[in-house]
């Protein structure tokens, strides 16, 4: 139960008797029956700047939202914001680069939107605060449940179980 440490212990063992007893991915399949049409990179950069342009409009511009085969979730990273500066002439460009685990390809929309809606949180807060937790909250109202729902779905894949 990898991605679930920090959970208190009674959510722990829910979750692994839904695991032992067959039953997580009916659980996740009942509350997400589908999984999101966004595919492609262009997709997946409009439907970003969709999010982008009704909570954050004030924020910096993004210049490039792709799936990254190379972001391994195994190890915590479902998403990065990207900063990247280049000097031309006595000019400082900076350009603002959001990637997502390519996993999420084939997951419910709920999820891409919380991993987007995350990394979106990122261009106004830097680190995981208080301040950081509101913003994902005001983008996503459900974003803690969709979080842990989430964690659970990485539970099932790590089994070699995939939800559709």
């Amino acid at each position: 139960m990898k991605y679930l440490q920090g959970y208190p212990e009674q959510l722990v063992s829910q979750a692994q008797n839904l695991l032992d007893n067959n039953r997580l991915k009916p659980y996740l399949l009942k509350k997400y029956p589908q999984a999101h049409a966004v595919r492609s990179n262009e997709a997946l950069y409009k439907y970003t700047q969709a999010l982008k342009s009704r909570y954050l409009k004030q924020s910096q511009p993004i210049t490039k939202v792709v799936y990254d085969d190379k972001i391994n979730v195994m190890k915590h990273a479902l998403g990065m914001h990207v900063t990247t500066s280049r000097i031309q002439g006595n000019k400082l460009k900076a350009k603002k680069e959001i990637r997502i685990a390519s996993v999420f390809k084939l997951a419910p929309e709920e999820f891409l939107k919380m991993i987007v809606v995350h990394e979106l949180a990122h261009l106004r807060e830097k680190d995981h605060n208080k301040a950081f937790y509101q913003l994902c909250n005001y983008m996503e109202p459900d974003y803690h449940q969709l979080e842990l729902d989430l964690r659970l779905y990485l539970t099932l894949l790590d089994t070699g179980e995939t939800l559709y």
